[in-house]
């Protein structure tokens, strides 16, 4: 998959993240039956490798469903086995060299200048900026923009419907959404309103 296309193509990625694994996997389905186009699914939530691995056999092949908060390179191959076609770092990490021997590829945590060269030279096909919200939002977006104009950023952390717009009107070519919009559906909360949620997401980033 051409993740940086997926990016630009639909502007928003579904960070899934739980307690629960039968939830965590529902939640993927119905953002998927929802329109949501790219979803991650946290390394940090419980058997996180089971819910890929089940979400892959549900989804296909072609579903651009990624694994997140990869760190170490076992974590990258163990992703990689269960069917993630790309993965996400919280940081720079080694996963991201491991990632580009598996020939997946990485959207790189990063958030300072430096970090943004580090993970640009490391074959990072895009910039998580995390934690966005923390260090300015929108305007810090902007400000790093300027000196990195052909970096693909995507900021994360902190991002709600509002915020989602604000920055991809600063240049980010999508943004990453975890509790705004999936909210307790992680825990078992109501699938409609996960539904609704995403609706309004979508919205956002598509007008």
């Amino acid at each position: 998959m051409n993740l940086l296309d997926e990016l630009r193509t639909h502007r928003l990625l579904a960070i899934v993240r739980g307690p629960d694994p039968a939830a965590a996997l529902s939640a993927v389905l119905t953002l998927a039956e929802s329109g949501v186009a790219l979803v991650e699914v946290s390394l940090t939530g419980a058997d996180a490798l089971g819910t890929i691995r089940r979400a892959r056999a549900a989804l296909g092949p072609d579903f651009a469903l990624g694994a997140g908060t990869v760190l170490s390179a076992e974590d990258a191959r163990a992703a990689a086995d269960a069917g993630a076609g790309f993965l996400v770092t919280p940081a720079l990490a080694p996963s991201l060299a491991e990632g580009g021997r598996l020939g997946l590829p990485v959207l790189a945590g990063a958030l300072t200048p430096s970090e943004v060269v580090q993970a640009s030279s490391g074959g990072a096909t895009a910039i998580k900026l995390f934690p966005a919200a923390s260090l300015g939002g929108p305007d810090y977006l902007g400000a790093l923009r300027d000196p990195f104009p052909g970096i693909a950023f995507v900021p994360v952390g902190g991002v709600d419907a509002d915020g989602a717009r604000r920055y991809l009107d600063r240049g980010a070519v999508a943004v990453g959404v975890g509790s705004p919009l999936l909210g307790d559906a992680v825990r078992g909360g109501d699938p409609a309103a996960l539904r609704e949620r995403a609706a309004v997401f979508l919205a956002a980033v598509r007008a």
